[in-house]
């Protein structure tokens, strides 16, 4: 029977320092504790930064888990079964994950194309956006000297509905992940915001980075919450809302 690969991305929000210092360690406890877990091809542990989640300070109070599947069944037995997934889940605040087909990817993470392509690009649909890098030593102060104005030009921009600054080495290794409405309002802010061109320019004339990678994604479904909001069923809900209603 053939299968379909998936992606799932999983944010978790701790309160308190002893939960903070739990949910810290586990950055590097948790993925010997995963063992061999069925479907999983691949898996990161991701921390995160301050403010709006792009800043060179870390926030020790969300986390991400990015993880690649054979199947959706994988997943979803993961999500309801995983002790591991569970503990991080049970003494989160919040825990939301965003079930995700690729649909596009270009360059490579630690060495490796992780992401396998099922669905074709439509840039009238949602979209979900990963890009990561490893920085050059010798670019990282150019790098985080461009990294706040830019942080602060992505909020509040048309069509995005979610964005995230993560990573899986504070400064080093650096990713994002953003949701928006369509490919047009994220192609208007990646290449029409001055701030963000220029930091694209200067990246290539540069060489900032040692390892890059873009992936775009046709998000499908999602679990849980994000600062109290079901951000992707709610963006679904008012569309249907608004088919019906042209009809």
């Amino acid at each position: 029977m053939q299968t379909t690969p998936i992606v799932t991305i999983s944010f978790f929000s701790y309160q308190g320092w002893l939960d903070q210092w739990w949910a810290f360690k586990q950055m590097g406890i948790a993925p010997f504790r995963f063992g061999r877990v069925q479907g999983m091809q691949t898996f990161k542990m991701l921390g995160s930064g301050g403010e709006n989640g792009f800043s060179i300070r870390p926030n020790f109070g969300v986390y991400a888990l990015l993880v690649t599947w054979e199947q959706e069944s994988a997943a979803r037995t993961f999500f309801e079964h995983n002790h591991v997934y569970l503990g991080f889940k049970n003494r989160a605040e919040e825990t939301w994950t965003v079930f995700l087909h690729a649909t596009m990817s270009h360059g490579q993470w630690s060495g490796e194309e992780p992401f396998t392509i099922t669905k074709s690009f439509d840039e009238t649909q949602l979209i979900g956006v990963i890009t990561r890098a490893r920085i050059k030593t010798s670019r990282l102060a150019q790098f985080w000297k461009a990294v706040p104005t830019v942080s602060e030009s992505i909020e509040n921009r048309d069509g995005l509905l979610f964005s995230m600054g993560i990573g899986e080495w504070p400064i080093i290794q650096q990713a994002t992940f953003s949701l928006w409405e369509n490919a047009k309002l994220m192609k208007a802010y990646a290449y029409r915001s001055k701030l963000h061109k220029d930091v694209i320019m200067k990246t290539r004339k540069l060489g900032w980075y040692k390892e890059e990678l873009f992936a775009r994604f046709l998000p499908f479904d999602s679990e849980g919450t994000w600062e109290g909001k079901e951000l992707l069923k709610d963006f679904f809900n008012q569309k249907n809302k608004e088919e019906d209603s042209s009809v």
